[in-house]
């Protein structure tokens, strides 16, 4: 893409109105333009990173299994009622329809995909089925703050999962989590990323959430350093011990949650009386998971750990292009570079505004796309252009010719 096609421009001054890093940077970037408080638009860079986060997401979650469907944000107070929800989910959007009828905006979605999976599976030979989508959820947050991190509007990941017995749930509660800690890989995230334990609530003695560290974390969380595990903060009093090899030497750090799952039993199945009939025809429990993962708090939080006083720098994995292309009065040339280069099917963010030599280099370090090219009279007098990963200092002359290659 053509730099001066983007309608967007990036701004000298961080907003003022934010104290997050990510927030900061991804609107002084042109990735996001707050709305207002949690709320916030992806502009055509910001879209392109959270398509590649999204479709890393759905690879790994189509990989065990999981269906892809999409269900309404609008949701009859009905079926909240049926849960016991209508009156104690806080963070419910509520509004009245031109019926009369009372909604609520999707803050989750036990309520719709309970009554859903119900239409269509009845024996245990249509068991376990695994559905989820990616989807905007609404919830009235009290205080919306740390950018992406904590909006009142944001990008979810929830898959559901419905089974025969408590055996199979947990297969596949550990076939997920397998595959939560492939996706944190892919966005270079494993290793600052700890499977937490949480309270479980009255189903299950925990629940699971997944933490990455960060400076500026919200939580906190005390980490065992032999089992690559935590304990978050909320049960800390009763579990102060690992909860894996009961090592009583736990670190505290902050982190962010990018991820949860959980076992929920029978409590959304029993609301909605859910139940299959097993191979002698009895009727039985309906067990169920379910599973999130936040792509935009993903994308906030990707930028709160990749990053340097210049900008963002990008995995290559989510980034919104390869390749940041700068000509410096030399646009035929570049021009030609750019073409070879889409041709080949790398990706390439190509500066061809008339700006200074600072100001592209500028702009380029703050967008942080993972290779820099640069194009100038130097370079070109020895068929060559300078290569500069955004992630290290140095850079390299490089043969036009051999560019493809190099990148490749």
């Amino acid at each position: 893409m053509k730099q001066s096609q983007l309608f967007t421009r990036t701004l000298k001054e961080a907003p003022k109105d934010e104290t997050s890093f990510n927030a900061q940077t991804l609107i002084r970037a042109g990735f996001i333009d707050k709305v207002g408080a949690g709320i916030y638009t992806f502009l055509p860079l910001g879209l392109r990173v959270m398509s590649k986060i999204t479709n890393i997401i759905r690879e790994e979650i189509n990989a065990v299994g999981g269906q892809e469907i999409l269900m309404p944000t609008l949701v009859p107070k009905e079926n909240w009622v049926a849960t016991g929800r209508w009156d104690n989910f806080d963070a419910l959007f509520k509004l009245q329809g031109s019926d009369k009828k009372e909604y609520a905006l999707g803050a989750t979605h036990e309520e719709v995909v309970t009554p859903l999976i119900q239409k269509y599976a009845f024996s245990y030979k249509e068991l376990p089925i695994a559905v989820y989508q990616i989807q905007t959820k609404l919830r009235n947050e009290k205080r919306a703050k740390a950018g992406l991190i904590r909006g009142r509007e944001f990008l979810m990941k929830d898959l559901y999962s419905f089974h025969t017995n408590q055996a199979d749930l947990d297969a596949y509660y550990e076939k997920v989590k397998d595959a939560y800690f492939k996706i944190y890989e892919r966005f270079g995230l494993a290793d600052l990323t700890y499977l937490t334990y949480a309270s479980g609530g009255a189903f299950s003695k925990y629940s699971h959430e997944f933490q990455t560290l960060i400076s500026d974390g919200e939580d906190h969380i005390f980490i065992c350093d032999k089992c690559h595990v935590a304990v978050n903060r909320e049960i800390i009093e009763e579990q102060n011990t690992c909860p894996v090899c009961h090592n009583p030497k736990l670190k505290e750090e902050k982190g962010v949650e990018v991820g949860n799952i959980f076992k929920l039993g029978t409590k959304f199945s029993a609301a909605f009386d859910f139940r299959y009939r097993d191979q002698e025809g009895q009727e039985q429990d309906i067990i169920m998971g379910c599973y999130g993962i936040g792509p935009s708090r993903l994308m906030g939080t990707i930028v709160e750990v990749y990053h340097d006083e210049k900008g963002i720098i990008w995995p290559e994995t989510v980034a919104p292009f390869k390749v940041h292309l700068l000509s410096l009065n030399e646009d035929e040339a570049a021009l030609k570079i750019y073409e070879t280069l889409t041709q080949a099917g790398i990706e390439v963010l190509y500066d061809d505004r008339n700006l200074s030599a600072g100001e592209k280099f500028a702009d380029a370090d703050l967008i942080g796309c993972p290779y820099r090219v640069l194009i100038s009279a130097k370079t070109i007098q020895v068929d060559s252009v300078e290569l500069k990963k955004r992630a290290e200092g140095k850079s390299e002359l490089i043969k036009i010719k051999d560019l493809v290659a190099k990148l490749k």
